[in-house]
Order: C-alpha cells, then sequence, then structure tokens
C-alpha cells in the first residue's frame, strides 16, 4: 500500500474501501477456551461477502484498574505480554489474508477501555487510576490521560509495546509482521486527544511531539506499511481545527482520520436519534466536507475511521429498530461517495462497529469478563452502537457502499 497525493494507491490502482472497527478481532483468534476461532471464521466470511474488507482492530491492551477495562489484556505489566493474546491477533491476520482483507491497527488508547495512556500514567507514578465509571470526572480523567505524552518511562515502555507487536514474526504464518501485506496501517492510539476541550491546551506541544516522535519511530519499524495517528479530527483537537492540521502536518503521518459521533457530541439525541435527524445529519455533513478539505490542503489522504448511531429510541436490543440509524449510514455513504467521485481526498470508512453474533443476557446490558463481545467495548452498553449479523437492513447499506465506492475509476 502506497500514498500518492491523496489517495491510497494498491498495485497501481486506487484503493478505496467501505470497513469496519473490530476492535475485539485479536481476542476472537486466541487459542482455546479464551477465543472463538469458529465465530471469527464466520463473521469474516460475512464480513467478505458483503464487500467489507478493511478492519480496524486493537492490537495492545492494557491490564488495568479501570471498572469497566476490557479483560483479559495484552499487556499485564510494562513488559510482560500475554502470548495467547498475540496469538490471537497472529491468527485474525492470517485469516483475513485468506480472504484479502486489510487491517489498520491500533497500540494504544486514550479512552478506558482498553486500559491505555492513563494506565501507563499510573504505573509511571504510582497512582491509582483516576476512572470515569467509578467518579463522573471526564475533565479530570482526560487530563490524566495526556500527561502519558511527557513522561519518558511511559513513552519507553510504550516503545516496547510497538515494538513487540509491530516486530513481531506470525505464528501462524511465519510471516514478520512489517512484511505482511494484510496490514495497511498502524495507528498511534485509539482517538488520542491533548487533553479535556477546557483544559488541554498546555498539553498540545507535548502531544504534538509525541505524534511527530512517534510516528517517525514507527515508519523506521515498518517502511513498508502506513501510519495514522487515529484521531477524532477537530473534535479531538479541542475542538479547535488549525490544532488538527499542525498536529497531522509532520511529514511522519501518512494520511488523516477522523470520527462522527452525533449523538454523543450532542447534534442527535441518545434516547431519541429520530428527534433531530435532519439538522444532526447536517451539521454531520458539514463535519465531513470539513475534514475532506482539510485533508486536500495538506495534500493527505483522510478516513472516517469511526462512525455510528443509537438504535432507534436508544434501545440496546438487537431487535430493535435501526430506522434512523439507517438514514445516517445512506446520508454518510452517500456524502463520502460524492466526495471521493469528485477526486477529493477521503478515500474510505470504516463504521463502528461490528457486533457479529455477540449478545448480552446482562439485563443492564453491560459487559462482564467472559462475556461475548459485541462492537460496543465494556464501557459502553452492549447494543448501543453494533451492528449486529442480524441488522439486514443496515449490513446492504454498507454492501452497496462498498461496491459503488470500488467502482470509482
Amino acid at each position: 500500500m502506497q500514498v500518492e497525493g491523496t489517495r491510497f494507491v494498491l498495485d497501481g490502482k486506487p484503493y478505496r474501501f467501505a470497513g469496519a472497527n473490530f476492535w475485539y478481532g485479536a481476542y476472537l483468534g486466541a487459542p482455546g477456551d479464551l477465543g472463538d476461532r469458529e465465530r471469527l471464521r464466520a463473521e469474516l466470511d460475512q464480513l467478505k461477502a458483503a464487500g467489507i474488507d478493511n478492519l480496524r482492530v486493537l492490537a495492545m491492551s492494557e491490564t488495568s484498574g479501570f471498572r469497566r477495562g476490557v479483560s483479559p489484556a495484552i499487556m499485564a505489566e510494562p513488559g510482560r505480554y500475554d502470548e495467547q493474546l498475540l496469538q490471537g491477533l497472529d491468527y485474525l491476520l492470517a485469516e483475513m489474508a485468506r480472504r484479502d482483507m486489510k487491517a489498520v491497527l491500533y497500540l494504544n488508547n486514550f479512552w478506558q477501555w482498553s486500559g491505555g495512556m492513563s494506565q501507563y500514567v499510573s504505573w509511571a507514578t504510582g497512582q491509582p487510576v483516576l476512572d470515569p465509571d467509578a467518579n463522573g470526572d471526564w475533565n479530570g480523567f482526560m487530563q490524566n490521560s495526556a500527561r502519558f505524552y511527557g513522561i519518558a518511562e511511559a513513552q519507553a515502555w510504550y516503545r516496547d509495546a510497538i515494538r513487540q507487536v509491530v516486530g513481531r514474526t506470525s505464528t501462524v504464518t511465519g510471516v514478520a509482521y512489517i512484511d505482511d501485506p494484510t496490514v495497511m496501517s498502524w495507528q498511534l492510539a485509539n482517538e488520542p486527544r491533548p487533553g479535556s476541550d477546557r483544559d488541554g491546551r498546555a498539553n498540545f506541544e507535548a502531544y504534538r511531539a509525541w505524534i511527530d516522535d512517534t510516528a517517525g519511530f514507527i515508519r523506521r519499524l515498518a517502511p513498508k506499511q502506513l501510519v495514522s495517528t487515529g484521531s477524532e479530527g477537530e473534535k479531538g483537537s479541542l475542538g479547535d481545527r488549525d490544532l488538527f492540521v499542525q498536529a497531522h502536518a509532520t511529514p511522519n503521518v501518512d494520511y488523516l482520520t477522523f470520527h462522527l459521533w452525533p449523538s454523543n457530541w450532542g447534534w442527535i439525541d441518545h434516547g431519541d436519534p429520530a428527534a433531530r435527524l435532519e439538522s444532526g445529519l447536517a451539521t454531520s455533513l458539514d463535519y465531513i466536507d470539513r475534514h475532506i478539505e482539510v485533508a486536500g490542503k495538506l495534500g493527505k489522504p483522510i478516513v472516517l475511521s469511526e462512525f455510528g448511531l443509537n438504535r432507534d429510541g436508544g434501545s440496546y436490543d438487537p431487535a430493535s429498530g435501526v430506522e434512523a440509524r439507517d438514514r445516517f449510514y445512506r446520508a454518510v455513504y452517500e456524502r463520502l461517495l460524492q466526495r471521493a467521485g469528485e477526486g477529493k481526498a477521503i478515500a474510505g470508512s470504516n463504521f463502528w462497529a461490528w457486533g457479529g453474533r455477540g449478545r448480552t443476557t446482562n439485563p443492564d446490558w453491560m459487559w462482564k469478563a467472559g462475556d461475548p463481545f459485541t462492537g460496543d467495548p465494556p464501557q459502553e452498553a452492549q447494543g448501543l452502537f453494533s451492528l449486529f449479523d442480524s441488522d439486514a437492513s443496515t449490513l446492504e447499506l454498507v454492501s452497496a457502499h462498498a461496491r459503488a465506492i470500488r467502482a470509482l475509476p
């Protein structure tokens, strides 16, 4: 995979895609009772049949003190890794290769659900994590996560974790990850931010330098593969488009990413997404256009690597309706296809998230250790944004877009 101007090129041809987030793919691929390889194979077959051939996957998690952190985790403590889960990533990539799919692998997380940056801060300082699911202090949590960028010991551990994954040789195929064409891109983290909107500006220079330095480090390790940040875009940059541009102007970042969460951001109602759908869509489509414009000015491709909306009535039940969500998906895909057809910088998308056959029987809809995974990570209700294997209408929208985006010249 290469970048030429504002597009991806694969085997001499433009590469555009309609993909999915599949954060737990390595967990399903783990051997023995820890994983569920039969489910993984079946769901990869379903995704491939629908034309979904680009998956964004969590490649490093940390054992944490968070109430709603995933368990088990790939990193038990700095320098100690769960070989079974790493073998799960080996298996996932091998099965994706058999289906001619591409992987985007992220190596950290700003948020609490996989341990992430705040857990590194806790290890380095000896202080307990600031858990927003326990104390409700999201501002404090975000500022604490952002301390990660300036702690040398945390950065050393993080780079060791990067080496463990990027420098790995598959136990399934015998192919080094850096030589595996299945790996399209390494992402620094899931939704890295300079901190909270209120107080994060003081952290920006450390954040910008971290992006440049870490992206350069990964490029040296894996020169055949691409590097991206995993950013939400303007919303993940203190709401300041100029800061987004500054952080991503480095030549070490091959392409841009942005995310779109209209109900989380108050543009559409969580409890009733149909209520303000049209106004929320207008704001969402403007957000898409602004980011594509930024990418064009920087001369890089951009990917909408997360977007999602709640089910009808705010339900978590896989049997509930998805009329508003389907309207949202359709509008997003139409705008992406339109802009790609105009030759703009948009190169692909990954909806959030594939839930497959995962289901919960818990009355509060929350994940507990040992439950099947869904697209919704452990800090969210299992069904909040998942596209389940039974969501035929939404899956057909994705499939139609996949056909249309690939048909562009």
